[in-house]
């Protein structure tokens, strides 16, 4: 059995020479994606356990295949699997093969056969993974950043809001799934919990959205590896847009970084219809707000407040990182007198941080 370093190592080196063919790091995390947990499903298999990948796309399809049939079968499984709801559609979901050479797939399959990955603890498995995905992050011309939220600021969030056993956390941005996992570590560090709290921390507790299917494939596989969710059950992620529709559950913690920027900018009336915030508003002499007519437009992290505010429970908490121009600009300090006047009521720790805790008062 390899050491973890070593492990890690080899992935990296084999990355390398991928790149070498135009790869980017986010395909190589792709593939390593599909690869690494259709070769766990096989090791759970061999154990006994269930599966719900179908025979004829399991891992020992590929390690019997060489050559073009190995290429041709490997996106056949990718197709076969993104179908269907679930934890396994949500990471093959629009997979395709971007190891067009089918040596170095052999060879990326052969590294990945080599290593039982049930026996590398969980700790390592999510440390070689979260080694990857920060990699990626990193790389500029993948544009894979804006997915993956410092994990010192992450941590800051959560050590501030203390997550509790029992509690539930959505994240309705989760891109490779920080917060929850940092939520997850919290409350496994702090606390010892009885056998019920364990299931329910990692099969009930942690809930996201994204609207992306690349980040949610490795948001998935990120918490799988962390032992969160399971195969045979729904996928803790949902692929959706978070602004397009209320889900209707509610949740004690809400965590999130959610999307911002002009270029975002919500014009979609269907959309900006279902908020108070995607509408202007006008000030009496009283200091009485009255919701007017529907805006043209709006960002999105104004739009993210208000529903971050609706998916919490009564005395549920909201950590959300903002742009300091939130609060720096009048209309933006406006915006926070119209949503505590339109049927809310928040209490707000502090306006001169760009990171801000709050406490729903409802």
């Amino acid at each position: 059995m390899s050491t973890s370093s070593a492990i890690v190592q080899r992935l990296w080196n084999y990355c390398t020479v991928l790149r070498d063919d135009g790869l980017s790091y986010g395909d190589y995390v792709e593939q390593l994606t599909y690869l690494l947990f259709l070769k766990m499903d096989d090791e759970r298999r061999k154990m006994g356990d269930p599966s719900t990948i179908p025979d004829a796309y399991a891992w020992q399809g590929l390690i019997a295949r060489d050559g073009p049939d190995l290429e041709s079968h490997y996106r056949e499984t990718l197709l076969a699997l993104g179908v269907g709801s679930g934890l396994i559609p949500t990471i093959f979901r629009k997979a395709q093969n971007k190891i067009q050479d089918p040596a170095k797939l052999r060879r990326l399959v052969t590294l990945i056969d080599g290593e039982t990955w049930s026996r590398v603890s969980v700790d390592v498995k999510a440390e070689i993974y979260e080694g990857l995905l920060e990699k990626n992050a990193q790389d500029v011309k993948s544009g894979a950043g804006q997915y993956f939220t410092p994990r010192p600021l992450i941590q800051a969030i959560v050590d501030v809001m203390q997550p509790r056993p029992g509690e539930t956390v959505c994240d309705p941005a989760c891109g490779t799934g920080g917060f929850l996992l940092a939520a997850y570590d919290y409350v496994s560090n702090h606390y010892t919990l009885d056998r019920d709290q364990w299931r329910h921390l990692r099969q009930d507790a942690l809930h996201g959205t994204e609207i992306v299917d690349a980040p949610a494939r490795l948001c998935v596989m990120n918490l799988y590896l962390h032992g969160i969710g399971h195969e045979l059950a729904e996928s803790p992620i949902r692929v959706d847009d978070s602004l397009a529709s209320d889900p209707g559950d509610r949740f004690d913690l809400v965590l999130t970084n959610p999307p911002f920027g002009k270029k975002l900018a919500i014009e979609t009336e269907d959309i900006l219809k279902n908020f108070d915030l995607g509408h202007a508003w006008k000030q009496d002499k009283e200091g009485v707000f009255a919701k007017g007519d529907l805006l043209d437009k709006q960002p999105p992290q104004i739009l993210f407040i208000e529903r971050c505010l609706d998916l919490l429970k009564p005395g549920g908490r909201l950590g959300i990182v903002l742009l300091e121009s939130i609060f720096g600009m009048p209309k933006y300090i406006d915006t926070w007198s119209i949503t505590s006047r339109s049927g809310r009521r928040y209490w707000r720790s502090s306006r001169s941080l760009k990171t801000v805790s709050y406490t729903h008062l409802r």
